[in-house]
């Protein structure tokens, strides 16, 4: 068996952080039919595994969460051979047990976006992937049970409330997304996980708790700036932890790649289109069969 491939999608905070710690790193450029992926995919170690790690937003942060273009992204490293996903990206908290600088492995999502392409196939066919699990537990599992071995507040699930941005939440939104059940808010979740199923890879997502979104009053006293340095501090310091927790589980010498996954079978029952008439186009996405 070849050796496995774990993707690495680093979000605001890590995407710039973890390429240092990739040893023997090589840069390669993908084409895909989805255009070009937010940069180059850097091919390496880390701990006992070999890794394709990938910026979402590009290079010195460039592309704003409506602009990362994730179809590339997912098609990216699936043709580079990753079957397996594990991303990572910043959010308010909209709970108070969820502290800035905690981490969060998700378990569920709320879509709100509107202007992204949220699927491999559109105009192509109908495909139909079940999202009631929209993460692999599998996968969940091994980030939760390699967060035992690390001193990080690491929660084991959390609903994720994924909205268009760039701006953030007015207040009224920021309520509404608690009363709905949402646990964080963020830009990036999706559809980066619904283009995960549709690509048939095991995909999981660390939150890094970065600040309280606008539900929550500030404390008095405190100017904007102060604020914004709190943020930053905050999100430096789940970034660390965040890295702490990739690292331990990519110690590990356990398989984090499983051909017998639900995850790896997602367009098996999927596809409702005639064969014949999906033909040519299937040659042209045939990565994302494999």
């Amino acid at each position: 068996m070849a050796e496995e491939l774990i993707g690495i999608i680093g979000g605001t905070g890590l995407g710039e952080a973890l390429g240092e710690h990739i040893t023997n790193a090589e840069l390669l450029d993908v084409e895909t039919p989805f255009g070009k992926p937010s940069g180059s995919v850097m091919v390496g170690k880390m701990g006992v595994k070999r890794i394709a790690f990938l910026n979402r937003h590009g290079e010195g942060h460039r592309l704003s969460p409506s602009e990362v273009p994730f179809a590339a992204n997912i098609f990216a490293l699936k043709k580079l051979g990753a079957r397996t996903i594990i991303s990572s990206g910043a959010v308010g908290s909209l709970r108070e047990r969820i502290v800035p600088g905690d981490l969060v492995i998700v378990d569920q999502f709320i879509d709100k976006t509107f202007r992204r392409q949220s699927s491999f196939f559109g105009g192509l066919g109908a495909v139909h992937c079940e999202m009631a699990q929209p993460v692999c537990g599998r996968l969940r599992d091994k980030l939760i049970d390699a967060a035992k071995d690390i001193n990080v507040k690491t929660h084991s699930k959390g609903t994720y409330v994924c909205m268009e941005g760039p701006q953030f939440s007015t207040r009224a939104e920021s309520l509404m997304h608690r009363e709905w059940g949402g646990d964080l808010i963020g830009m990036t979740g999706m559809p980066e996980a619904k283009l995960a199923r549709e690509a048939q890879i095991c995909y999981s997502l660390v939150a890094l708790a970065s600040d309280y979104d606008c539900w929550r009053e500030h404390e008095a006293g405190k100017d904007k700036q102060t604020l914004l340095k709190e943020i930053i501090s905050n999100l430096q310091m789940a970034t660390a932890n965040c890295l702490k927790l990739i690292e331990a589980v990519l110690q590990n010498d356990g398989e984090l790649v499983c051909e017998d996954c639900h995850c790896r079978s997602s367009l098996e029952l999927a596809v409702w289109t005639n064969e014949e008439q999906t033909s040519k186009d299937r040659e042209k996405l045939s990565v994302l069969f494999e």
